[in-house]
């Protein structure tokens, strides 16, 4: 047999030579980590990940099972299942370290990983003093802000409680998170806006609203897209009201729509909108609000245009008016939960000018007998579904993809088809009436009546 040289199976040096350049030797607390400058650099320029790419002293006085845990984070996008040995603090702070926070909070608390199949209640979250949740608000990636009589308690993306600040309202009924460390709060018997610091605890900026009779106007609601925050306001007399738009970064007036001055007996214009959803797929911002007299309960809904501040669709709810109401994105669609009833409806809004009566999701010949079947019921959209607590439980709708049937003008039309289906596992369900929902990275958070604590409901997240 012929000999194999092994010194002739070698490559040229000078081809070995780019691949041990890109070879970076690491030692972190006096191990040793051997991995690429193309892994390190996806830390980010700010890192210190990154700058140990280009240095040439390369020891870390840090703990090396914990490096070795964000290393696989940077080599994957995931934490790896030995993580769940480690305490989740000890990460985060590791992480902070390396300016490396974004990945891990992107790994684990993306929207992305929101499954409405596969929630269940993994936490619940207890809050100082004897009030129960008034509102909550979240962030795109889980930071939660809870009201709670006149205080506002602050839990990052891993629920770690981060602050709890005092404020001037004796209750808070409409709250914004607008960042992790801000939230733009107001109530029906206070005056103004508040846009608050949260870490800091102090009033960044009071927002008020100029009306006729300069009387002090109170919050009824609170919305915001990507550059504009929108807030309902009624004049302290409660015979006017409007809908302000304000640049959400210098927090300086843009517009107004909506502006309504009551006289007499007109009903319609002296409901305020206590609900705005912005559609980014549309452009539009959704204003809602009801009122209850003698004759029965009676709402109003409409898409406003920015651009024009004027309204391009609007429905009066009179026939089953909504106990609550939202938009979704995602599935082009208005949906709202009867007071009378309880039942889900929606409308299509990909057929707007079509839209005049409401399609029951649920049993259409269920009769109304007077008892208000959906009073306090709530109703979100996050994702492809649609969630709705009725007492103290949760169920949620989801699209069927169906086929297509000729409407009657001959072209095709898109049957939609909704399935309800019951949220989380047996042990989860039942319990006091559901006040709150809000969503915020692959949570679910929800309130209930009487208890001074949040739920959070979540989805298994590779590593914790």
């Amino acid at each position: 047999m012929p000999s194999i040289s092994v010194a002739n199976s070698m490559p040229p040096s000078n081809l070995r030579k780019p691949l041990e350049s890109n070879v970076v030797t690491i030692d972190v607390g006096g191990q040793i980590f051997q991995t690429t400058k193309q892994t390190l650099t996806l830390a980010g320029p700010d890192s210190i990940l990154s700058q140990l790419a280009q240095s040439t002293h390369r020891f870390v006085d840090r703990d090396p099972e914990l490096f070795s845990i964000l290393l696989s984070l940077l080599r994957t996008g995931n934490l790896p299942s030995k993580a769940k040995a480690f305490d989740i603090e000890d990460l985060i702070e590791e992480s902070k370290f390396y300016n490396i926070e974004s990945l891990l909070v992107s790994s684990q608390s993306n929207p992305s990983q929101f499954d409405a199949f596969n929630l269940e209640k993994s936490l619940v979250m207890p809050l100082n003093g004897r009030d129960s949740p008034s509102t909550i608000a979240t962030t795109k990636y889980g930071t939660l802000h809870v009201s709670h009589g006149s205080k506002i308690t602050s839990f990052d993306w891993s629920m770690r409680r981060k602050s709890t600040i005092l404020t001037q309202f004796a209750a808070i009924d409409s709250l914004l998170a607008m960042s992790p460390s801000v939230a733009a709060a107001g109530a029906s018997d206070f005056s103004g806006l508040q846009v608050l610091d949260l870490q800091k605890g102090y009033v960044k900026e009071t927002l008020n609203w100029e009306n006729m009779t300069k009387s002090s106007c109170t919050v009824q609601a609170i919305g915001s897209s990507a550059d504009c925050l929108f807030v309902s306001f009624e004049s302290g007399r409660r015979n006017s009201n409007s809908i302000m738009v304000y640049d959400i970064t210098s927090l300086k007036p843009v517009s107004e729509i909506g502006h309504n001055e009551i006289y007499g007996a007109e009903i319609d214009s002296a409901i305020p909108a206590n609900k705005l959803r912005w559609l980014s797929g549309y452009n539009l911002l959704m204003s809602a609000g009801s009122h209850s007299a003698i004759s029965g309960v009676s709402g109003d809904i409409k898409l406003w245009d920015l651009r024009s501040g004027n309204i391009v669709w609007e429905v009066k709810d009179k026939v089953d008016c909504f106990s609550d109401v939202t938009v979704s994105d995602n599935l082009s669609a208005i949906y709202k939960v009867g007071i009378s009833s309880g039942e889900v409806s929606y409308m299509d809004l990909r057929k707007l000018g079509d839209m005049s009566t409401w399609v029951c999701l649920g049993d259409q010949n269920k009769v109304v007998n007077g008892k208000k079947e959906g009073s306090g019921c709530k109703i979100e959209s996050h994702s492809n579904q649609v969630f709705c607590a009725k007492g103290g439980d949760i169920e949620f709708w989801s699209e069927i993809v169906m086929g297509s049937k000729k409407s009657s003008e001959g072209g095709l039309l898109e049957q939609r088809v909704f399935r309800k289906n019951l949220m989380g596992r047996v042990k989860d369900m039942g319990g006091s009436r559901i006040t709150n929902l809000a969503f915020g990275g692959n949570k679910m958070f929800v309130t209930r009546k009487g208890q001074q604590s949040v739920e959070v409901w979540q989805s298994s997240v590779r590593g914790f």
